[in-house]
């Protein structure tokens, strides 16, 4: 699981259709204290995120696969959650664009 803030969509006229009806997010990975960490990955939305919140990412692709139903499927990274709150060894860290 990786931890990362909704930058955007990805809009595609032409896809697989595992994609139809599913929109597409640009996620940057965060660290726990809510700063860039890392590149930005494209994920299948199945909580409907928008743009600017935190988001909890399953970034494997079998495991996404089984959670869409649907194998074989050019699927590796889901957005899984929206985070409200992150606890870190006991301490509340803030995080802009939480719920």
């Amino acid at each position: 699981m990786k931890l990362a803030r909704v930058v955007g969509t990805v809009v595609s006229t032409i896809c697989a259709p595992v994609f139809e009806g599913r929109r597409l997010l640009l996620c940057d990975l965060l660290d726990l204290d809510g700063r860039p960490a890392g590149p930005t990955l494209i994920a299948v939305d199945t909580v409907d995120a928008g743009p600017g919140e935190i988001v909890l990412l399953l970034d494997e692709g079998n495991s996404a696969r089984q959670v869409i139903g649907q194998s074989p499927a050019p699927i590796r990274t889901l957005v899984v959650g929206i985070v409200d709150e992150l606890i870190v060894d006991g301490e509340t860290r803030p995080l802009a664009g939480a719920r």
